[in-house]
């Protein structure tokens, strides 16, 4: 059966769609009722967005680690989380976790550079991207990192906190994502990093105009590789 895996969830709409994707890919990779062994918590979205809001990362650590200890406790034997906002306290997370976490920004980092690409797009938060989220390991690759700026990326902001964490999806706000997206097209980006995990909602690979990075669907690729170790080897 592989080893338990354990999804810290943040943003509800983000760790029920994670959960999903595992699902369905263990379901293509496996067999249709092949599916490995998942436990789900988290702590009430409002504390996390109070400690993001106040710059209290060591509080979103604590919460996470709380998290890991009773995913632990049901049996997980590594853990993670899909949601990209809080990745810049997963260090934090880690110190007396009693399970080890899976680092949401490698996998990107090593997808994209997989791919060979040199300048990648990146859609989130303001939390994303104006800090160092991806852009590190991404640059450590020598990969360069375009983001939307000013008007454009407060108004994305908006429909990622005011809209999708609470399963919104609006037609207009689609257009705006992708329109968004065409901008950093424009500017050479070989792709696009979408760096919350409900912007996939809105964003598919049918209306996607670049290369589409889904950090949700890398992640459950990841982690069911990690608990299951029969699976071929990603191609090179």
């Amino acid at each position: 059966m592989g080893k338990h895996i354990g999804i810290v969830g943040v943003s509800p709409e983000g760790a029920a769609l994670c959960v999903r994707q595992i699902s369905r890919l263990a379901g293509r990779l496996l067999g249709p009722v092949e599916h490995p062994r998942i436990s789900l918590h988290n702590e009430p979205l409002a504390n996390y967005l109070s400690a993001i809001n106040g710059g209290d990362w060591h509080g979103v650590g604590d919460l996470l680690r709380r998290s890991a200890t009773i995913l632990a406790g049901a049996g997980a034997e590594f853990c993670f989380t899909p949601d990209n906002a809080v990745q810049y306290a997963i260090h934090l997370a880690e110190h007396d976790s009693p399970i080890p976490w899976l680092s949401l920004p490698e996998v990107v980092a090593e997808a994209v550079a997989r791919d060979g690409r040199k300048s990648v797009g990146l859609i989130g938060t303001r939390w994303v991207t104006s800090g160092a989220t991806y852009q590190t390991h991404l640059g450590l690759k020598g990969i360069r990192v375009l983001v939307p700026e000013g008007e454009e990326s407060e108004r994305i902001d908006r429909i990622i906190v005011k809209e999708l964490i609470f399963g919104q999806v609006r037609a207009e706000s689609v257009q705006v994502l992708l329109a968004a997206i065409n901008r950093l097209a424009d500017q050479g980006c070989e792709g696009v990093i979408l760096g919350s995990s409900e912007v996939p909602l809105l964003v598919t690979p049918e209306n996607c105009p670049v290369p589409r990075y889904d950090t949700g669907e890398l992640l459950a690729d990841c982690a069911l590789r990690r608990a299951v170790a029969t699976l071929p080897k990603r191609p090179e």
